[in-house]
């Protein structure tokens, strides 16, 4: 082997990279004009890849998967790989066919770790005896998440990393960083994927899934944490999971799963990646990149906790141990990341309501949270240096009008 593939290869191993949870699963009327429209915006955002989860029977994997595949080589500089979504059971035959099936399709697209190609799951460690199997027969490099075992049960030997889905909070409180430190400490030298989320609310009673988790500052703590611990790489729960509202690709109407249309129909997402160029940026070199451009992001809830009926939404998922109702988890405030080029100003307004003053001392980062309980109205975020506006965001605001009755958990975004 030459110096120039050794350094290729080194490189290859080494380099960083962030992916975004993509669901196939919903794409059957998608164009694919929809798949170029997608890989673009995630490109621009500083996305590396599309982590594509597949279910077993879906007629239409072929055809999105070549959709995906085709959008990924015409944008160029982006990539992907599957994520067997084991919700519904995978044979060991119908994995192996899969992933040489798309290793064909992909080409060069396919994300390779040390030469080989990548590939995840959403659980399924009840069949983790066949990946010893799968991988001789596919020599993929293999990432699951099966974090439903812990870190205490989780089979090292037979995996090559593992991503991890504990991406919330438990309970009324912050996301901290314990369980990303376990699972490194428990993977010793393999890679680990870190679970990087802005929100989680979901209610769809088909799919008996009716909870909502703490999303009010997960945005940019779970950015800084990424920064600080260092994983080998980032997974973004989601791009397009409309129905857990976690979403910050674009809103495509025919990928909206029933039921869930009452709580993402304008309800964009599109502005929590305004921010993230800066953020992958710092986690992928360590150090926190300058702000060249003044640029502010605001989010929370359409409704006031109490506004309405809460729909019966549990404050945690079943089967974890926890026992909190949403309104005790969700709160109600509003979310402001300001980029800054120098010390500034931030005003935020509800309504007709005075201002909150807010002041960012230096340049970089922040984030500041603002209480809006008992007001309503329209939100204005204005950033102010020097007496002169240098970043500004309008939205519709906050209302106790709610859809068919029930409080909208989901998060609202606007950005300047």
């Amino acid at each position: 082997m030459t110096a120039l593939a050794v350094l290729a290869t080194v490189a290859e191993v080494q380099a960083k990279a962030v992916f975004a949870h993509y669901m196939v699963g919903i794409t059957s009327q998608y164009q694919p004009s929809d798949w170029s429209d997608d890989i673009s915006k995630a490109k621009a955002a500083g996305i590396d890849g599309f982590a594509l989860n597949i279910g077993p029977n879906d007629g239409y994997n072929d055809q999105s998967l070549k959709n995906a595949a085709d959008a990924a080589k015409l944008v160029g500089g982006f990539s992907l790989f599957l994520s067997f979504d084991y919700a519904q059971d995978w044979s060991p035959s119908a994995v192996i066919d899969r992933i040489k099936s798309f290793i064909d399709v992909a080409g060069d697209a396919h994300f390779r770790y040390n030469s080989q190609p990548l590939v995840s799951t959403f659980e399924g460690p009840s069949h983790a005896s066949e990946w010893p199997g799968i991988k001789s027969a596919t020599n993929c490099f293999f990432i699951p998440d099966w974090t439903s075992l812990g870190t205490a049960n989780f089979p090292t030997d037979v995996v090559d990393g593992a991503f991890s889905w504990d991406a919330w909070p438990h309970g009324p409180v912050q996301k901290d960083n314990t369980s990303d430190l376990a699972w490194e400490q428990t993977l010793g030298a393999k890679p680990y994927m870190m679970g990087v989320s802005p929100w989680f609310y979901t209610n769809l009673p088909q799919y008996n899934k009716n909870w909502g988790l703490r999303g009010d500052d997960l945005w940019s703590t779970r950015w800084e944490q990424a920064a600080e611990i260092q994983p080998e790489f980032v997974e973004i729960i989601s791009w397009n999971d409309y129905g857990e509202s976690h979403y910050i690709g674009p809103i495509r109407p025919s990928g909206i799963v029933q039921g869930a249309n009452r709580y993402v129909q304008n309800n964009p997402h599109d502005s929590w990646r305004d921010v993230l160029p800066y953020y992958i940026a710092w986690y992928k070199t360590g150090v926190a990149p300058s702000v060249s451009e003044d640029k502010v992001v605001f989010y929370h809830k359409p409704n006031p906790s109490n506004s309405c009926s809460d729909g019966g939404t549990l404050g945690y998922q079943p089967g974890s141990g926890d026992a909190y109702t949403i309104e005790q988890v969700s709160l109600d405030q509003i979310s402001i990341i300001v980029l800054s080029t120098d010390a500034a100003d931030i005003s935020v307004q509800v309504g007709s309501n005075a201002p909150t003053q807010l002041r960012a001392e230096n340049a970089g980062a922040h984030h500041f949270a603002v209480d809006f309980t008992g007001q309503t109205g329209g939100v204005t975020v204005t950033v102010t240096r020097n007496g002169q506006s240098v970043a500004a965001a309008t939205g519709p605001g906050i209302s106790t009008n709610c859809p068919d009755g029930l409080t909208n958990f989901n998060a609202i975004v606007y950005g300047s």
